[in-house]
């Protein structure tokens, strides 16, 4: 797992997003960064 991934989870844990939503935002992200072949760090606006 990256660290960008992980501290996402953690924040959206320390949130008290539920565990169902971690994995959707999570999972949202990971096809968006694959969408543009690029990592999400590295994406702007």
């Amino acid at each position: 797992m990256t660290q960008l991934r992980q501290r996402m989870q953690e924040d959206l844990r320390l949130r008290n997003f539920s565990e169902r939503t971690v994995r959707h935002y999570t999972h949202t992200v990971a096809e968006f960064a694959t969408y543009f072949h690029n990592s999400p760090d590295q994406l702007g606006l």
